[in-house]
Protein backbone atom coordinates (compact mmCIF):
# COMPACT_ATOMS: atom_id res chain seq x y z
CA UNK A 1 0.00 0.00 0.00
CA UNK A 2 3.05 2.55 1.02
CA UNK A 3 4.97 1.74 -2.11
CA UNK A 4 1.96 2.11 -3.72
CA UNK A 5 0.99 5.68 -2.67
CA UNK A 6 4.95 6.83 -3.26
CA UNK A 7 4.96 5.24 -6.85
CA UNK A 8 1.64 7.48 -6.96
CA UNK A 9 2.84 10.96 -5.79
CA UNK A 10 6.11 10.49 -7.80
CA UNK A 11 3.97 10.37 -11.24
CA UNK A 12 2.31 13.35 -9.97
CA UNK A 13 5.51 14.73 -9.25
CA UNK A 14 6.05 14.26 -12.89
CA UNK A 15 3.36 16.07 -14.45
CA UNK A 16 3.89 18.93 -12.18
CA UNK A 17 7.65 19.25 -13.60
CA UNK A 18 5.87 18.91 -16.95
CA UNK A 19 3.48 21.97 -16.70
CA UNK A 20 6.69 23.95 -15.99
CA UNK A 21 8.32 23.57 -18.89
CA UNK A 22 8.23 25.93 -21.27
CA UNK A 23 8.91 25.24 -25.19
CA UNK A 24 8.54 26.85 -28.95
CA UNK A 25 5.04 26.72 -28.33
CA UNK A 26 4.65 27.21 -24.88
CA UNK A 27 6.34 30.45 -23.38
CA UNK A 28 4.78 30.27 -19.65
CA UNK A 29 5.07 27.73 -17.66
CA UNK A 30 1.77 26.64 -16.31
CA UNK A 31 1.71 27.31 -12.52
CA UNK A 32 -2.14 26.56 -11.65
CA UNK A 33 -1.38 22.89 -12.88
CA UNK A 34 1.66 22.44 -11.63
CA UNK A 35 0.50 23.70 -7.99
CA UNK A 36 -2.46 20.98 -8.29
CA UNK A 37 -0.44 18.15 -9.14
CA UNK A 38 2.40 18.70 -6.14
CA UNK A 39 -0.98 19.24 -4.14
CA UNK A 40 -1.61 15.58 -5.26
CA UNK A 41 1.57 14.78 -4.65
CA UNK A 42 1.67 15.50 -0.72
CA UNK A 43 -1.14 13.94 -0.28
CA UNK A 44 0.16 10.63 -1.92
CA UNK A 45 3.44 10.49 0.16
CA UNK A 46 1.49 11.83 3.47
CA UNK A 47 -0.92 8.59 2.83
CA UNK A 48 2.53 6.75 2.90
CA UNK A 49 4.23 8.10 5.61
CA UNK A 50 6.74 9.57 3.92
CA UNK A 51 6.50 13.06 5.68
CA UNK A 52 10.00 14.36 4.23
CA UNK A 53 8.80 14.16 0.28
CA UNK A 54 5.28 15.35 1.36
CA UNK A 55 7.15 18.64 2.98
CA UNK A 56 8.94 19.03 -0.24
CA UNK A 57 6.28 18.70 -2.74
CA UNK A 58 3.67 21.35 -0.57
CA UNK A 59 6.88 23.83 -0.67
CA UNK A 60 6.52 22.95 -4.23
CA UNK A 61 2.94 23.55 -4.49
CA UNK A 62 3.59 27.10 -2.45
CA UNK A 63 5.82 28.55 -4.77
CA UNK A 64 3.62 27.55 -7.42
CA UNK A 65 0.62 29.32 -6.38
CA UNK A 66 3.21 31.82 -5.31
CA UNK A 67 4.28 32.05 -8.93
CA UNK A 68 0.56 32.51 -9.97
CA UNK A 69 -0.26 35.25 -7.17
CA UNK A 70 -2.25 33.10 -5.88
CA UNK A 71 -1.34 34.04 -1.88
CA UNK A 72 -4.05 32.69 -0.16
CA UNK A 73 -3.18 29.12 -1.69
CA UNK A 74 0.10 29.51 -1.37
CA UNK A 75 -0.32 30.31 2.62
CA UNK A 76 -2.19 26.64 2.61
CA UNK A 77 0.36 25.01 1.47
CA UNK A 78 3.12 26.26 3.71
CA UNK A 79 0.92 25.83 6.42
CA UNK A 80 0.73 21.88 5.22
CA UNK A 81 4.41 22.02 4.93
CA UNK A 82 4.65 23.21 8.65
CA UNK A 83 2.32 20.38 9.41
CA UNK A 84 4.47 17.43 7.72
CA UNK A 85 7.53 18.95 10.01
CA UNK A 86 5.41 18.83 12.60
CA UNK A 87 4.55 15.02 11.91
CA UNK A 88 8.37 14.86 12.08
CA UNK A 89 8.72 16.24 15.28
CA UNK A 90 10.35 19.19 14.26
CA UNK A 91 8.96 22.17 15.60
CA UNK A 92 10.34 24.98 15.61
CA UNK A 93 10.53 24.83 11.77
CA UNK A 94 7.29 24.00 11.49
CA UNK A 95 6.00 27.03 13.39
CA UNK A 96 8.47 28.87 11.35
CA UNK A 97 5.96 28.29 8.19
CA UNK A 98 2.79 28.63 9.36
CA UNK A 99 4.47 31.89 11.00
CA UNK A 100 4.98 32.63 6.92
CA UNK A 101 1.63 31.36 6.18
CA UNK A 102 0.15 33.39 8.50
CA UNK A 103 1.61 36.67 7.48
CA UNK A 104 0.64 35.50 3.99
CA UNK A 105 -3.11 35.49 5.16
CA UNK A 106 -3.17 39.04 6.17
CA UNK A 107 -1.31 40.13 2.79
CA UNK A 108 -4.27 38.26 1.29
CA UNK A 109 -6.56 39.81 3.29
CA UNK A 110 -8.11 37.27 4.81
CA UNK A 111 -7.03 37.81 9.03
CA UNK A 112 -9.47 35.25 10.82
CA UNK A 113 -7.22 32.71 9.01
CA UNK A 114 -4.16 34.07 9.76
CA UNK A 115 -4.94 34.26 13.77
CA UNK A 116 -6.12 30.94 13.39
CA UNK A 117 -3.04 29.66 11.76
CA UNK A 118 -0.88 31.25 14.47
CA UNK A 119 -3.38 30.07 17.28
CA UNK A 120 -2.41 26.34 15.73
CA UNK A 121 1.25 27.50 16.09
CA UNK A 122 1.49 28.25 19.57
CA UNK A 123 -0.60 25.50 20.92
CA UNK A 124 2.33 23.09 18.46
CA UNK A 125 5.30 24.90 20.14
CA UNK A 126 4.01 25.72 24.11
CA UNK A 127 5.33 22.94 25.53
CA UNK A 128 8.83 22.95 23.82
CA UNK A 129 9.34 26.91 23.52
CA UNK A 130 6.73 28.85 25.87
CA UNK A 131 8.19 31.90 25.40
CA UNK A 132 7.71 31.47 21.67
CA UNK A 133 4.02 30.47 22.12
CA UNK A 134 3.81 33.62 24.32
CA UNK A 135 4.76 35.84 21.20
CA UNK A 136 2.37 33.81 18.96
CA UNK A 137 -0.49 34.08 21.27
CA UNK A 138 -0.20 37.77 21.70
CA UNK A 139 0.46 38.68 17.75
CA UNK A 140 -2.90 36.22 17.55
CA UNK A 141 -4.90 38.89 20.45
CA UNK A 142 -3.57 41.48 18.31
CA UNK A 143 -5.18 40.45 14.71
CA UNK A 144 -8.46 39.83 16.46
CA UNK A 145 -8.23 43.10 18.02
CA UNK A 146 -7.51 44.88 14.61
CA UNK A 147 -10.60 43.21 13.54
CA UNK A 148 -12.31 44.54 16.85
CA UNK A 149 -12.72 41.14 17.68
CA UNK A 150 -12.53 41.27 21.44
CA UNK A 151 -13.29 38.35 23.28
CA UNK A 152 -11.48 36.22 20.85
CA UNK A 153 -8.73 38.67 21.34
CA UNK A 154 -8.78 38.62 25.29
CA UNK A 155 -9.08 34.79 25.20
CA UNK A 156 -5.38 34.61 23.46
CA UNK A 157 -4.39 37.29 26.18
CA UNK A 158 -5.45 35.06 28.44
CA UNK A 159 -2.97 31.81 27.58
CA UNK A 160 -0.17 34.36 26.61
CA UNK A 161 -0.70 35.33 30.61
CA UNK A 162 -1.12 31.83 32.21
CA UNK A 163 2.11 31.53 30.27
CA UNK A 164 4.32 33.99 31.58
CA UNK A 165 3.10 32.93 35.31
CA UNK A 166 4.41 29.74 34.54
CA UNK A 167 7.74 30.57 33.82
CA UNK A 168 7.45 33.05 36.39
CA UNK A 169 7.92 35.61 34.04
CA UNK A 170 6.05 38.07 36.84
CA UNK A 171 6.44 41.96 35.32
CA UNK A 172 5.24 40.57 31.80
CA UNK A 173 2.59 38.97 33.67
CA UNK A 174 1.03 42.00 35.32
CA UNK A 175 1.32 44.35 32.04
CA UNK A 176 -0.49 40.89 30.21
CA UNK A 177 -3.42 40.70 33.09
CA UNK A 178 -4.12 44.33 32.94
CA UNK A 179 -4.46 44.58 29.48
CA UNK A 180 -6.84 41.41 29.84
CA UNK A 181 -8.84 42.96 32.03
CA UNK A 182 -8.76 46.66 30.19
CA UNK A 183 -10.66 44.82 27.33
CA UNK A 184 -12.85 42.44 29.94
CA UNK A 185 -14.12 46.23 31.50
CA UNK A 186 -14.50 47.45 27.56
CA UNK A 187 -16.99 44.58 26.72
CA UNK A 188 -18.79 45.03 30.17
CA UNK A 189 -17.40 41.34 31.56
CA UNK A 190 -17.32 43.09 34.91
CA UNK A 191 -17.15 39.54 37.26
CA UNK A 192 -14.21 38.50 35.14
CA UNK A 193 -12.59 41.85 36.07
CA UNK A 194 -12.76 40.84 39.41
CA UNK A 195 -10.98 37.69 38.91
CA UNK A 196 -8.19 39.03 36.79
CA UNK A 197 -8.22 41.48 39.71
CA UNK A 198 -7.36 38.60 41.54
CA UNK A 199 -4.44 37.19 39.47
CA UNK A 200 -3.17 40.65 39.17
CA UNK A 201 -2.45 40.53 43.18
CA UNK A 202 -1.30 37.30 43.28
CA UNK A 203 1.27 38.30 40.47
CA UNK A 204 2.28 41.76 42.36
CA UNK A 205 2.57 40.10 45.65
CA UNK A 206 5.13 37.16 44.35
CA UNK A 207 7.27 40.88 42.65
CA UNK A 208 7.01 41.82 46.42
CA UNK A 209 5.39 44.65 45.47
CA UNK A 210 2.51 45.16 48.29
CA UNK A 211 2.45 48.96 46.71
CA UNK A 212 1.37 47.79 43.26
CA UNK A 213 -0.95 45.12 44.41
CA UNK A 214 -3.32 47.10 46.76
CA UNK A 215 -2.90 50.01 44.10
CA UNK A 216 -4.65 47.39 41.87
CA UNK A 217 -7.59 46.56 44.13
CA UNK A 218 -7.90 50.63 45.38
CA UNK A 219 -8.46 50.63 41.27
CA UNK A 220 -10.78 47.96 40.91
CA UNK A 221 -13.38 50.41 42.96
CA UNK A 222 -14.60 52.19 39.84
CA UNK A 223 -15.51 48.75 38.67
CA UNK A 224 -19.17 48.22 38.75
CA UNK A 225 -20.12 46.14 40.94
CA UNK A 226 -16.36 45.22 42.40
CA UNK A 227 -16.66 47.26 45.56
CA UNK A 228 -19.36 44.85 48.10
CA UNK A 229 -18.44 41.82 45.95
CA UNK A 230 -17.04 38.08 47.78
CA UNK A 231 -13.53 38.94 45.45
CA UNK A 232 -13.14 42.76 46.91
CA UNK A 233 -13.72 41.25 50.57
CA UNK A 234 -11.36 38.51 50.59
CA UNK A 235 -8.48 40.75 48.56
CA UNK A 236 -8.96 42.87 51.23
CA UNK A 237 -8.64 40.63 53.78
CA UNK A 238 -5.61 38.65 52.05
CA UNK A 239 -4.11 42.18 51.97
CA UNK A 240 -4.43 42.76 55.35
CA UNK A 241 -3.00 39.61 56.01
CA UNK A 242 0.32 40.25 54.10
CA UNK A 243 1.06 43.78 55.14
CA UNK A 244 0.65 42.21 59.11
CA UNK A 245 3.07 38.94 58.17
CA UNK A 246 -0.36 36.84 59.40
CA UNK A 247 0.65 33.60 57.24
CA UNK A 248 -2.34 31.59 58.87
CA UNK A 249 -4.56 34.62 57.23
CA UNK A 250 -3.23 34.70 54.19
CA UNK A 251 -3.22 30.68 54.14
CA UNK A 252 -7.11 30.95 54.59
CA UNK A 253 -7.96 33.23 52.42
CA UNK A 254 -5.37 31.59 49.24
CA UNK A 255 -7.21 28.20 50.12
CA UNK A 256 -10.51 29.42 50.52
CA UNK A 257 -12.82 27.82 46.86
CA UNK A 258 -12.91 31.80 45.36
CA UNK A 259 -8.99 31.24 45.05
CA UNK A 260 -8.67 27.43 44.59
CA UNK A 261 -10.98 26.81 41.69
CA UNK A 262 -9.18 30.07 39.81
CA UNK A 263 -6.90 29.11 36.32
CA UNK A 264 -4.41 26.42 37.87
CA UNK A 265 -1.49 28.39 37.57
CA UNK A 266 -3.37 31.28 39.58
CA UNK A 267 -4.92 28.85 42.05
CA UNK A 268 -1.01 27.74 42.71
CA UNK A 269 0.41 31.06 43.13
CA UNK A 270 -1.81 31.64 45.90
CA UNK A 271 -1.18 27.88 47.51
CA UNK A 272 2.71 29.10 47.30
CA UNK A 273 2.27 32.96 48.57
CA UNK A 274 4.63 33.49 51.62
CA UNK A 275 4.59 36.54 53.88
CA UNK A 276 7.40 39.19 54.21
CA UNK A 277 9.52 37.65 57.45
CA UNK A 278 8.58 34.08 57.11
CA UNK A 279 5.04 34.40 58.59
CA UNK A 280 5.98 35.72 61.79
CA UNK A 281 3.28 38.35 63.18
CA UNK A 282 4.01 41.29 64.08
CA UNK A 283 4.11 42.26 67.82
CA UNK A 284 1.12 43.82 68.78
CA UNK A 285 1.31 45.81 72.15
CA UNK A 286 1.86 43.90 75.34
CA UNK A 287 -1.42 43.56 77.28
CA UNK A 288 -1.29 44.82 81.13
CA UNK A 289 0.34 41.96 83.47
CA UNK A 290 -2.34 41.04 86.24
CA UNK A 291 -1.49 41.85 89.83
CA UNK A 292 -0.30 38.39 91.14
CA UNK A 293 -2.45 35.64 93.07
CA UNK A 294 -1.93 33.33 96.06
CA UNK A 295 1.09 32.02 97.28
CA UNK A 296 3.46 34.81 94.88
CA UNK A 297 1.80 37.65 96.39
CA UNK A 298 3.07 37.39 99.81
CA UNK A 299 6.54 37.21 98.25
CA UNK A 300 6.03 40.49 96.43
CA UNK A 301 5.20 41.82 100.01
CA UNK A 302 8.35 40.61 101.69
CA UNK A 303 10.12 42.40 98.52
CA UNK A 304 9.12 45.37 99.76
CA UNK A 305 9.21 45.11 103.83
CA UNK A 306 12.93 44.27 102.67
CA UNK A 307 13.36 47.92 102.12
CA UNK A 308 10.91 49.75 103.96
CA UNK A 309 13.21 51.13 106.96
CA UNK A 310 15.68 52.68 104.30
CA UNK A 311 18.93 51.42 103.28
CA UNK A 312 20.73 51.96 106.61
Amino acid sequence: MAAQKINEGLEHLAKAEKYLKTGFLKWKPDYDSAASEYGKAAVAFKNAKQFEQAKDACLKEAVAHENNRALFHAAKAYEQAGMMLKEMQKLPEAVQLIEKASMMYLENGTPDTAAMALERAGKLIENVDPEKAVQLYQQTANVFENEERLRQAVELLGKASRLLVRGRRFDEAALSIQKEKNIYKEIENYPTCYKKTIAQVLVHLHRNDYVAAERCVRESYSIPGFNGSEDCAALEQLLEGYDQQDQDQVAEVCNSPLFKYMDNDYAKLGLSLVVPGGGVKKKAAAPPQAKPEGPAAPAAEDEEDEYAGGLC
